[in-house]
């Protein structure tokens, strides 16, 4: 027993210290100002483009293994769909990120239902008891319901399922697949947005970004779905 709890010590230390490392370099290398400039978005469009083409593999490597990083680090997702529809484009930007987040998302779950599980159902099992009949009646199915529909900060999202103790490799495809249509829809915004800026040399503006189809649409679109899963959120979190 002490052994396991020495275990459970040395995991907790090593992943806060890991994470605390990733977001003090992170954000150490570049000032929010640099990364925010058109100028820096442009050129390095046209780096990472060029290193697209003559190594998609080992870039694809790198991102997906920088994705489980971010999402271990409980960073926001929506920043990364744009980034990996604008760099990989809709289709391989999508996959990329959905096996990264998938991945990542499961390495939360497991560490929070190993660690935290106790504290997660104390915190939250009343207002979520609704799902606990649910979850047992088709653990997968449900999970992948709840992937679907969000409405829960991702973040969150990740260590709820503590609650009903479900398995991690329903967790991992019901993550994979549920979060599939939201993602290809804000990489499409971002593979919108590389469109833009090849064919500007200057900054555009609001207007011209709103008025390409390639944005417009992809936006038009999420908004519906947005609506519909606000629907469905209401019939599955009910009582």
């Amino acid at each position: 027993m002490e052994k396991a709890n020495k275990i459970k010590i040395f995991i907790g230390l090593f992943y806060i210290i890991f994470v605390g490392l990733f977001l003090y370099f992170f954000f150490s290398k570049f000032s929010f100002q640099e990364i925010t400039s058109y100028d820096f978005i442009k050129n390095n469009r046209d780096y990472f483009f060029e290193l697209k083409q003559s190594n998609l593999f080992i870039l694809s490597i790198i991102f997906i293994f920088f994705v489980i990083i971010w999402i271990l680090a409980a960073g926001f997702v929506s920043p990364l769909a744009i980034f990996a529809g604008f760099i990989f484009g809709k289709w391989l930007g999508t996959i990329f990120l959905v096996i990264g987040m998938a991945i990542g998302a499961t390495c939360v779950y497991i560490f929070a239902n190993y660690y935290l599980r106790d504290l997660i159902k104390k915190k939250f099992l009343n207002k979520f008891q609704s799902l606990e009949s649910k979850f047992k009646k088709s653990e997968f199915v449900y999970l992948l319901i709840y992937r679907f529909i969000g409405g829960i900060p991702f973040v969150l999202s990740n260590v709820l399922p503590c609650i009903f103790n479900v398995r991690s490799s329903n967790f991992f495809w019901a993550t994979l697949v549920g979060t599939l249509p939201q993602i290809f829809l804000v990489c499409s915004i971002g593979n919108g947005l590389d469109k833009i800026i090849e064919k500007n040399l200057q900054a555009p503006t609001i207007t011209d970004m709103i008025g390409s189809p390639d944005i417009y649409i992809p936006i038009i679109v999420f908004i519906c779905l947005l609506l519909i899963t606000i629907f469905l959120r209401k019939i599955f979190y009910s009582k």
